[in-house]
């Protein structure tokens, strides 16, 4: 069984047991999150998407991590000009943890 959900201005195919890295959410470690935008189920039964999302359904996750992931360097030039710009950033995440998808 997998669902299909929409967070953070992304879509991710969740399965139960699966800990994947969205946008930064509002929370601690150990918190519950229910994700209520569900694009997709699919079970035994087959397939249901929604128009746009499903109703009813909906996905339990535990938040697990708050953290940043590596920093990336953003370096602007123009050549013969003497301008350098030098920037870092890094991108803030939640990891969670998919504890179950109800339909």
């Amino acid at each position: 069984m997998y669902a299909v959900i929409a967070t953070g201005g992304k879509q991710y195919r969740v399965s139960e047991g699966d800990e994947i890295f969205i946008e930064k959410l509002v929370g601690e470690a150990g918190d519950a999150v229910t994700f209520d935008q569900v694009l997709a189920v699919s079970d035994d039964n087959g397939l249901k998407a929604g128009t746009p999302t499903v109703e009813g359904a909906a996905v339990e996750a535990e938040i697990v991590k708050q953290g940043k992931q590596k920093k990336i360097v953003i370096f602007k030039m123009k050549p013969k000009k003497g301008y350098r710009r030098r920037k870092g950033h890094r991108q803030p995440y939640t990891r969670v943890k998919i504890n179950k998808i109800t339909v």
